[in-house]
């Protein structure tokens, strides 16, 4: 399990300073964390730092904080989670590259802090299996949104999760009005300010998805259990669902730093990390089904994690060939998440292992460009 067993387990006591390496320091997700850290000194302290490809802000943050221990690239990302004695990894690599540095945290014993959720989705049981109960503290806000509900009651007592989307720019749209989506509308997310990939992921639903397969692999429910629903402001977060009737919804502003320090300091609270919404003003929270129709991504991601194996690494690496695609210009957003459809079909599963992932990977990219490529 990846997860705590006992979700009603009392906070620890805090410690004094509790050292962090933060992956992808320079987007938007380290950005935050580092923020969260600055503002917090007497209780975090930044022992390494590793980014994509930005040299030049890497250093900048590395003199900020004073941290000699610096990485480029995800190889060296990896060395340095082994190299470099931390309580918490912030894994916030972008995309199924992030991999290797999650094994290497969990190997490591230190606390988990994931952002990366590709990682988790293509790594899936081998990432489980490596995972001590607990080790792993979700930063995606859903995720963020669930495990701090499911504080409330035991596994027994969960009927179902239900997953929050804000629906994308394209929410309420037809499908037959997506046929000519160009890559610019597809970035013009109404709440988050995310990467290319991200932010395109979260227009066709495909992110949206991958959040299910994460879902059930972090908490351990049965897709059938896990829903989603469509609520456009961005406040409630997640919501659990309990057998007795009762739902319980976290509810905030979206502000990625709230469920970043969670995930640097879980279970414990950092003060005055975010704004509380505003109960004194009025305000209205709508909430309405997805249209599977227009946007199949989640439906297709269900089938891909029930499947196992190596379907869910075949699923995000199509996928990642697809948006870059869409976004050269070379095919529609429509042709997205059918090409991710026609490659999961083809694909005949494959060895459950770290060789028999990677060689599923290079297998669907391979099967995508050339669909792609017609």
């Amino acid at each position: 399990m990846t997860w705590s067993s006992s979700w009603t387990s009392s906070a620890k006591a805090k410690s004094l300073v509790r050292t962090v390496i933060v992956l992808g320091s320079t987007g938007s997700i380290g950005v935050q964390a580092l923020e969260v850290i600055a503002a917090n000194r007497d209780r975090f302290e930044i022992v390494g730092l590793a980014a994509g490809s930005n040299r030049e802000l890497l250093q900048q943050q590395a003199d900020a904080f004073g941290v000699t221990e610096l990485a480029l690239g995800a190889d060296e990302a990896e060395q340095l989670v082994r190299t470099v004695s931390a309580d918490v990894v912030l894994n916030g690599i972008t995309g199924s590259v992030g991999l290797g540095s999650t094994l290497a945290t969990l190997e490591t014993g230190a606390t988990l802090a994931l952002a990366n959720k590709e990682s988790l989705i293509v790594g899936g049981d081998l990432v489980r299996a490596a995972a001590r109960p607990g080790q792993i503290v979700p930063v995606d806000s859903e995720h963020s949104a669930i495990a701090q509900a499911l504080r409330s009651g035991s596994a027994a007592e969960v009927r179902r999760l239900v997953l929050t989307a804000s629906g994308g720019p394209f929410r309420g749209r037809s499908i037959e009005s997506l046929r000519d989506v160009t890559p610019t509308e597809a970035l013009a997310h109404p709440t988050w300010q995310m990467g290319v990939v991200v932010t395109t992921n979260s227009a066709t639903l495909v992110n949206k998805g991958l959040e299910i397969i994460e879902a059930h692999l972090l908490f351990g429910v049965d897709y059938d259990s896990i829903e989603v629903t469509v609520h456009p402001q961005s406040i409630v977060h997640s919501m659990v669902e309990f057998v007795d009737g009762s739902t319980l919804a976290q509810a905030s502003p979206p502000d990625m730093r709230l469920p970043i320090s969670l995930g640097l300091d879980w279970p414990n609270r950092v003060a005055g990390v975010g704004v509380p919404l505003d109960w004194t003003k009025s305000s209205t929270w709508e909430f309405a089904p997805l249209d599977n129709v227009a946007f199949p991504a989640v439906e297709l991601a269900k089938t891909v994690g029930r499947a196992g194996g190596t379907y869910p690494a075949v699923f995000n690496a199509a996928n990642e060939q697809a948006v870059h695609a869409f976004h050269a210009g070379r095919i529609g957003f429509l042709d997205i998440v059918d090409t991710v459809t026609r490659v999961v079909e083809q694909h005949a599963g494959g060895e459950t292992s770290l060789a028999g992932v990677l060689d599923a990977e290079i297998w669907a990219r391979a099967e995508a460009d050339r669909l792609i490529a017609g």
